[in-house]
């Protein structure tokens, strides 16, 4: 068995002295404290809600960031915890690991890199320095070059091999080069004044089928967004829709529909890419985090260069907040906090984003991945094993839908899964003013609902009111409880236009941050992602064969021979 010397759950980067003693105290106070928390419900923490000063615990526990309101009073975090975890911040020097984020330094030790994605949204031209040079003039010039780009295309200047203005693009990427822009795309479609853009991601044949399908190949774009452009999904794709654009339109017409995302110049020129429609980006900026660089490009043509820079001025005053406010005010350091007392106090190992906003139904996916490529990690900086649970399952669904699929589990399963409400005070159809309304009472009746729950009392007497007697009433009563203290913090913000999306998706990514400060784990790298793809390029070649490798396990074998008469259709 491996044997590992114990580390100090949230110690500073290696290399640098930790104060092991004092945060092994903070820890330990704070175990105490949510033994105590067990005694108590979530509710019982508003009865002070009239004391002397006039102030309730909403206003103790909730945060501003101009419109952004971040309410975390619904949660079983007292004074004395709410004081430990800040301390527990300093202790593990989130501070310091932030400073030295925004400085360039190293941050991503495995792959010796420095995490400047946030220089993709710098708007102030103050210089962002890399190893002494300023890396801002590259940023600018590529950011320049794409609004250039979307100008042309949008007014139709740029047009297709047949002269035709383009319609729709096809944005080809996965993951990071996809989910990203999609999500964003959604969420701000009411801005949409440009082409129409679809996102090519799965390598299944269907979706590839499903969305070419449905487009004229004289008026479209194609996108091919691969750092590498060596991605195994994508360039299948890349390569099927080069074809479907070739039989269409003929080879010599190719290349004026076809942009591309990627730093690998040689690849690109032999797949058939002019120079002028390369969009490269530097290895600092990881593909999670890239869509405020090239990888925005398609949100781009959906909302123009304008409105994209609005998205980017959210993500920078969202910068602004982590670096400048002080802790107790801070919404990263407040999200991530709070992620630390459920994940690692209370032992709840999953997390909801519920927003109430159909727009914003690829928001939890997006955030999902985000999360969960970032800090599912069990080494920490040095390489030794964590010695705490770090990244939570997280997932989600926009409200209501979600009240008719995953609330049941929510208010009655056996399993706490703490949610976080995403709301807007204003809706874009102005028209629909009461479907607003209901939305914004259905969100905070589910916050309200979760921690207060319905006692066993009241559920007798609203069956007893039903005609229900003796042993059917106690039954009927039994199921109709909810035990409540689940829960649950809610971020309001004014109205979903690109600035606010901006400042939400830096958020996320700020908090993913200061959690993985807190466990001392690198969460800018992603090498968990790098042993299913090395294996499936080498089982494709046996897939659909009648031979079959050696040393593989009796059930990898199996399910090659179920696959070996696979006959293409």
């Amino acid at each position: 068995m491996e044997t590992e010397s114990r580390q100090h759950a949230g110690s500073p980067p290696a290399g640098r002295p930790a104060d092991g003693n004092r945060i092994d105290r903070i820890w330990s106070q704070l175990e105490k404290n949510v033994q105590r928390a067990g005694a108590r419900r979530i509710i019982d923490l508003f009865a002070d809600d009239g004391h002397p000063n006039g102030k309730s615990r909403f206003d103790d526990w909730s945060a501003r960031s101009d419109d952004l309101l971040l309410d975390w009073s619904k949660t079983n975090i007292d004074a004395e915890a709410r004081d430990l975890l800040f301390e527990l911040a300093e202790a593990c020097g989130v501070a310091r690991a932030r400073d030295r984020m925004f400085a360039g330094e190293r941050v991503n030790n495995t792959d010796d890199r420095p995490a400047l994605h946030t220089a993709l949204r710098n708007l102030s031209g103050s210089p962002v320095l890399l190893d002494g040079g300023d890396v801002m003039p590259g940023v600018i010039d590529t950011r320049e070059r794409m609004l250039a780009f979307s100008d042309a295309i949008r007014a139709g200047t740029l047009t297709g091999s047949g002269g035709q203005p383009f319609a729709d693009v096809v944005h080809i990427g996965i993951g990071g080069s996809q989910l990203g822009p999609e999500m964003a795309c959604l969420a701000l479609r009411p801005y949409h004044d440009g082409p129409r853009v679809h996102f090519l991601s799965n390598v299944d044949g269907a979706h590839s089928v499903d969305i070419l399908g449905l487009l004229d190949p004289a008026t479209t774009l194609v996108i091919v967004a691969s750092k590498s452009f060596s991605t195994p999904e994508t360039m299948a794709n890349a390569v099927t829709v080069r074809g479907w654009l070739a039989d269409a339109l003929g080879e010599d017409r190719v290349a004026d529909h076809l942009v591309a995302i990627s730093t690998a110049d040689a690849r690109v020129r032999a797949f058939g890419i002019r120079p002028d429609r390369v969009f490269g980006f530097a290895d600092w900026v990881g593909g999670r985090l890239s869509m405020w660089g090239p990888i925005g490009l398609p949100l781009m043509l959906a909302i123009g260069g304008g409105r994209f820079v609005e998205f980017l001025d959210g993500g920078q005053a969202m910068d602004r907040h982590f670096r400048d406010a002080p802790p107790a005010r801070n919404l990263p350091v407040i999200l991530g906090l709070v992620g630390i007392w459920h994940g690692n106090l209370c032992g709840y190992s999953t997390r909801a984003i519920i927003p109430y906003d159909q727009r914003l139904n690829r928001f939890a996916a997006f955030v999902q991945q985000v999360d969960m490529e970032s800090n599912g990690k069990s080494r920490r900086l040095d390489g030794t094993r964590v010695v705490r649970d770090t990244g939570p399952v997280v997932w989600g669904e926009p409200g209501t839908n979600a009240q008719h699929s995953v609330a049941q589990l929510l208010h009655q399963g056996t399993r706490v899964v703490p949610v976080e409400f995403l709301v807007a005070r204003h809706g874009h159809e102005r028209e629909r003013a009461r479907h607003h309304r209901m939305l914004v009472a259905n969100c905070i009746a589910q916050s309200e609902a979760l921690m207060a729950g319905r006692s066993i009392a009241v559920a007798t007497g609203l069956m007893r009111e039903a005609g229900y007697k003796g042993e059917a009433l106690q039954m009927q009563a039994a199921h109709r409880v909810f035990e409540g203290d689940r829960p649950s913090l809610t971020l309001v913000h004014d109205r979903l236009d690109p600035r606010t999306l901006g400042r939400l998706v830096a958020l996320y990514e700020h908090r993913v941050f200061v959690e993985a400060a807190i466990w001392g784990i690198n969460c800018f790298d992603q090498w968990g992602v790098e042993l299913g793809k090395e294996l499936a390029a080498n089982l494709e070649s046996w897939v659909g064969t009648d031979r079959l490798p050696d040393g593989r396990d009796s059930s990898t074998l199996g399910l090659l021979r179920t696959f070996q008469h696979l006959k293409e259709s």
